[in-house]
């Protein structure tokens, strides 16, 4: 596990160097937009509702001693809980709606390093890949609240609340990893197939999402070379898994595939 999720991390270096090479950016415009735009609003419901939400906090405070300070507390408990809630829902509705044109990248990332193969892969339309995106990421979401709301109550315990951030961050990281993971999967797997997959390697979707999860708090920056990078950086790992797995079999062994392990 360990061994995987520093393989997912590692994989991020050269992203850049890879995407100007194999000319990739002019497909990540309208996913920066997305990105961009979903952040920006879920910023704005941190700035104007946290007090909002603070205040319905604060009526938990029956007593009259200590209820200014409650009063504070609960606001920044507010801000925190939208903030949380608020990445959740960020990250897959960017990478739902981005399914169309990641799924493209991902396919030019493993031509390039693998060349033409034998596989026989999915061809997919813009339509049926949103729709595959948004099916994976409502799935992802629904067990992600589950796992994340629990947390979130538990994290406000002393001592019992570190080790309650750790696993919200961890879980998060597993979750965008695995659909940053299935840009790839939905060319060679079904969606049932690609559950499977990233279970059995859930430590390479956890390196990838950590990545990931920590380059959103990079003010503005964040939001827009997150997901490019990401998604090559998912890529080029998973295809390394499904050729060491024998799922890709070569019409023509190619050098390119060494770039994968460096």
């Amino acid at each position: 596990m360990l061994k995987n999720i520093i393989n997912g991390i590692k994989a991020y270096f050269g992203t850049f160097k890879l995407i100007s090479k194999l000319g990739l950016w002019k497909f990540f415009a309208v996913p920066i937009l997305i990105s961009v735009i979903t952040g920006l609003f879920f910023v704005a419901l941190v700035y104007f509702f946290s007090d909002n939400l603070g205040a319905l906090i604060a009526r938990i405070w029956v007593w009259e001693w200590g209820s200014e300070t409650f009063a504070t507390i609960s606001t920044y408990i507010g801000g925190l809980l939208i903030l949380v809630i608020g990445l959740i829902l960020y990250k897959h509705i960017v990478m739902a709606l981005s399914a169309p044109f990641m799924s493209p990248v991902s396919e030019k990332v493993e031509t390039h390093l693998l060349g033409e193969t034998d596989h026989a892969h999915r061809d997919t339309s813009f339509n049926q890949q949103l729709s595959r995106g948004i099916r994976i990421n409502v799935r992802n979401l629904f067990r992600e609240l589950l796992f994340m709301i629990p947390l979130i109550i538990l994290s406000f315990i002393p001592v019992i609340g570190i080790v309650a951030t750790i696993l919200i961050f961890l879980i998060q990281a597993y979750y965008v990893g695995f659909g940053n993971m299935d840009y790839t999967m939905e060319r060679h797997f079904n969606y049932k197939e690609s559950i499977q997959f990233v279970r059995k390697n859930r430590g390479t979707a956890i390196g990838n999402g950590i990545v990931f999860v920590l380059m959103l708090f990079i003010p503005i920056i964040g939001f827009i070379i997150t997901l490019p990078i990401s998604v090559v950086a998912a890529s080029t790992e998973t295809v390394k898994i499904l050729k060491e797995k024998g799922l890709i079999e070569l019409k023509n062994a190619s050098e390119e595939v060494s770039k994968i392990e460096a």
